[in-house]
C-alpha cells in the first residue's frame, strides 16, 4: 500500500469524526500515542513497536486530513530536493 492510500484509508473510515474532534484534540491523541511509541522503544517487545509506530503513523495521517495536507506530497521536500548536510 501506498502512503497515499493509507492515508485515504484513514479519511474515509475516520474522517467524520476526526474533522468534528478537531486538530487541537486530535493533536493530543497523537502525541499520546507518540508517548506509547518511546515506552515501547524502550522494551524489547518488537511486536508492541510495531503496533505503536502504525499508531502514530494512523495519528499523523488524521492530522495530516484534518489540515488537507497530502503526506506523499509533503515527503517531496526530501525525495525532490537536493539536501544537503542535517538538521
Amino acid at each position: 500500500m501506498e502512503i497515499k492510500e493509507f492515508q485515504d484509508f484513514i479519511l474515509d473510515k475516520y474522517g467524520q469524526r476526526d474533522r468534528q474532534r478537531g486538530t487541537s484534540t486530535t493533536f493530543m491523541w497523537f502525541i499520546e500515542e507518540v508517548g506509547e511509541l518511546a515506552t515501547a522503544l524502550a522494551g524489547d517487545d518488537k511486536e508492541n513497536q510495531v503496533e505503536e509506530f502504525a499508531d502514530v503513523f494512523a495519528w499523523l495521517c488524521t492530522l495530516a486530513n484534518i489540515e488537507g495536507v497530502d503526506i506523499t506530497k509533503a515527503c517531496e521536500k526530501y525525495t525532490k530536493n537536493d539536501i544537503e548536510g542535517f538538521k
